[in-house]
C-alpha cells in the first residue's frame, strides 16, 4: 500500500486522464491528416500548415543554425533516425570517440540556446536548408547501403516530398528528391537470388522501378544546374536512362563530375570523379586522378577508394595486383555483403591473371 492511498489514487487518475486527452489530441490530428489527404485526391493544393509534420519540425530544430553544419546533419541522424553514432562517424570519416563529442556539444549547445521547435518562417528556413538537405541526404544513403535498412531511404524521399511541398521555389530540394528517386528505383535488382551484391552493369535494368525513373525526370526537369544536389541528380540520370552499361554516357558523367568537385570538393566526390574520368578516358586517367584524391589520407583504409583503385588496375591489364587490393578492401569492408562482393571480384581478378 501506497503511504498515501488518496494521493496516489489523484495522481494514477490526473496521468490517466492526460493520457485520454493526449489520446484525443492525436485522434484529431490524424483525423485532419485523413482529411488533407481526401482533399488532396481532389486536387486540393495544401496550406503550409498541412505539409509541416512533426518529424521535419524536429529536423528543423536539429539544423539550427547555432550549430555547426556536420553537428547539425550527425545530430539529426542520431536523434531522428537513431542511426548509430559509429555509422555517422563513418559518414563523415572521423573516428567514433570524436563523433560522440560533436554531437554532446550539439546537445549541450541546444539546450543553451532554447531552441524552439518548429519550422521557421522567412529567412530562417532558407538559413537552414542546407543542413535539412544534408540530413535527407544521409538518412537516404544510410537507408541505401549494402546493410542499411530500406525503411531509412524510404523515409528520406517522403520527407523530400514534403519538403518540396513546403518550398517549391527551392531547385535544390527537386533536385534532391530526383537524385533518391534514381537512386532507389533499382532497389530490387542490387542483390541476386542468393543476396548477393550487383554491380550496376550485372543489374537486370528491365527490372528497375521505372515509375521512379520518370518521376525523377520530371521533378529534375527546370531545377537549376548549379547546385551540388542537381549535379549529381543529373549524374544518377544518365546513368538511369542508359538502356545498357555500355550504352551510359561517361563523358557526361565525369563532366558532371568536374563541375561537382569545383562547387562542393571533397575526398569522397573527387574518388567517385577518379572512377568516372577512368570510365570516360581510360583507367590511366581515372588512377592518375585517384592517386590525388588519396594524396591527402583522408581515404586511407576507405574500401571503396581501394576497390576503385582494384577495379581500375583490372580494366588497365593488372589483375594479379587488382585482386590484392580488392582482398584488402574485404578486410575492411563495412557489411558482409560488401565483404563476399570484394572477395568476388577478388577471385574474378586472380582467375583472368592466371589465364
Amino acid at each position: 500500500m501506497p503511504r498515501n492511498p488518496g494521493g496516489w489514487l489523484m495522481t494514477v487518475a490526473r496521468n490517466r486522464a492526460v493520457d485520454v486527452l493526449r489520446r484525443a489530441s492525436v485522434e484529431r490530428r490524424k483525423l485532419a491528416e485523413l482529411a488533407v489527404l481526401a482533399l488532396n485526391d481532389e486536387g486540393h493544393v495544401p496550406a503550409r500548415e498541412e505539409v509541416v509534420d512533426d518529424r521535419l519540425r524536429l529536423i528543423f530544430t536539429c539544423c539550427h543554425p547555432a550549430l555547426a553544419l556536420e553537428a547539425r546533419v550527425a545530430l539529426t541522424l542520431r536523434t531522428i533516425g537513431g542511426v548509430p553514432t559509429a555509422d555517422i562517424a563513418r559518414a563523415f570519416l572521423v573516428s567514433e570517440s570524436t563523433m560522440t563529442r560533436r554531437l554532446t556539444r550539439a546537445k549541450t549547445r541546444i539546450a543553451e540556446a532554447g531552441i524552439p521547435y518548429r519550422v521557421p518562417t522567412g529567412s530562417a528556413l532558407t538559413e537552414r536548408l542546407p543542413g535539412v538537405l544534408a540530413v535527407l541526404y544521409l538518412l537516404f544513403t544510410h537507408g541505401y547501403n549494402a546493410d542499411g535498412r530500406p525503411a531509412f531511404a524510404e523515409e528520406a524521399i517522403r520527407l523530400a516530398r514534403l519538403l518540396r511541398r513546403l518550398m517549391p521555389g527551392q531547385g535544390e530540394v527537386s533536385a534532391l528528391l530526383a537524385l533518391f528517386l534514381f537512386q532507389h528505383s533499382r532497389r530490387e535488382t542490387r542483390r541476386d537470388g542468393q543476396g548477393n551484391l550487383l554491380t550496376l552493369d550485372r543489374q537486370d535494368r528491365r527490372r528497375w522501378d521505372h515509375a521512379a525513373i520518370a518521376e525523377g525526370l520530371r521533378v529534375l526537369d527546370g531545377a537549376p544546374e548549379a547546385g551540388p544536389y542537381a549535379l549529381q541528380a543529373r549524374i544518377a540520370a544518365c546513368h538511369a536512362t542508359a538502356a545498357s552499361a555500355d550504352a551510359t554516357d561517361w563523358p557526361a558523367i565525369a563532366t558532371w563530375y568536374d563541375r561537382l568537385a569545383e562547387l562542393q570538393p571533397s575526398p569522397v566526390i573527387e574518388l567517385n570523379r577518379a572512377v568516372a574520368h577512368g570510365y570516360a578516358h581510360g583507367p590511366a586517367a581515372g588512377l592518375a586522378l585517384l592517386a590525388q584524391a588519396r594524396a591527402g589520407g583522408a581515404l586511407d583504409d576507405y574500401p571503396l577508394a581501394v576497390a576503385a583503385e582494384a577495379d581500375l588496375l583490372a580494366r588497365h591489364g593488372r589483375r594479379e595486383r587488382a585482386a590484392t587490393l580488392f582482398r584488402q578492401a574485404a578486410v575492411v569492408a563495412h557489411s558482409e555483403p560488401e565483404r563476399r562482393a570484394l572477395l568476388d571480384r577478388a577471385d574474378e581478378a586472380a582467375s583472368h591473371s592466371s589465364g
